[in-house]
């Protein structure tokens, strides 16, 4: 596995799980119940946006680093 594909997936769930529990906890907090569905949905797909725009930018850097 490279070094890329870790970090993507470090981010992936790392950011996914604490937006979509900052998320949760604000509901709660609304007196909103726990919702299982939404949570998984909130983890993946901002999850899974975080990665994309991290694994763009990692590629953006190192692209530069070898046209200096």
């Amino acid at each position: 596995m490279t070094p890329l594909t870790k970090k993507t997936i470090v981010a992936f769930l790392f950011s996914g799980l604490i937006f979509a529990g900052l998320s949760a906890g604000f509901d709660y907090s609304d007196g909103m119940e726990f919702r299982l569905w939404r949570f998984i949905f909130k983890a993946f797909f901002f999850g899974f946006f975080m990665a994309l725009m991290l694994r763009y930018n990692l590629k953006k850097n190192e692209a530069a680093k070898d046209n200096k």
